[in-house]
């Protein structure tokens, strides 16, 4: 089990130990997916990019909505990705450590507890999956996979950086019905869910998108239902 009571300088591992049996699939997903089967957008091979992490965390959630994902949206007056919904998380700190190892563990954590309020001591880290890349923000992703063994309260901690932090059912984000595309004015389209009064798309959904397709979760959902993003998007 991940021990994380302080993400700056405590024991940050991977564990696949006790995790659910649905979570299975989703391990095996992280286990074999390639990095151009997740996006076509990778680092760049000169090494630019600022070191980042997310923290994409599953919860069993309650009986009657059944596993979740843990989301928050972002300030609108943020510079970067303003008013978009996303996985908790950012830019590496010197104290997270090396980012060629548990560097992004330690930022994915740190930084979901700064966000959302959540205690890392009660996330079980069991996967990454491999660094990609958003060009409009040159960040460097890394998305850190975990379960939450032990869920705590969460909320918005500071009001400059997250506007809501909520829980989406898995159910919810492989239910047709809430999947659409997104189109871009530059004319980008992408996945995208209308799920909890949030239209979450770009690199979230695209994370999302693909992690319900590799574990099997997907169903056939129509991709003509398009979604217009405004110009600010």
């Amino acid at each position: 089990m991940t021990r994380a009571s302080n993400t700056q300088g405590g024991s940050v591992t991977l564990s696949k130990k006790g995790l659910p049996a649905w979570l299975d699939p989703v391990v095996h997903a992280v286990e074999t997916v390639e990095p151009l089967q997740l996006s076509r957008f990778l680092p760049p091979k000169d090494g630019a990019g600022r070191q980042s992490a997310v923290l994409v965390l599953f919860g069993e959630g309650d009986g009657e909505r059944g596993p979740e994902l843990l989301l928050m949206e972002r300030a609108s007056s943020l510079r970067s990705h303003a008013g978009q919904p996303s996985f908790p998380g950012g830019a590496l700190d010197p104290e997270d450590g090396d980012p060629k190892g548990d560097g992004p563990l330690r930022a994915a954590l740190r930084e979901a507890e700064e966000e959302t309020g959540l205690d890392p001591a009660g996330v079980q880290l069991f996967g990454v999956l491999p660094k990609l890349y958003i060009p409009v923000s040159g960040f460097v992703v890394t998305p850190v996979l975990g379960w939450w063994r032990e869920p705590t309260p969460v909320g918005v901690v500071d009001p400059n950086e997250t506007a809501r932090v909520f829980t989406v059912p898995v159910a919810d984000l492989t239910n047709p019905d809430n999947r659409a595309t997104t189109v871009h004015p530059a004319g980008h389209r992408g996945p995208a869910f209308l799920v909890e009064s949030a239209l979450v798309w770009g690199f979230t959904a695209g994370i999302i998108d693909r992690l319900l397709h590799y574990s099997g979760w997907e169903r056939p959902w129509d991709r003509d239902k398009q979604v217009p993003l405004d110009w600010r998007a």
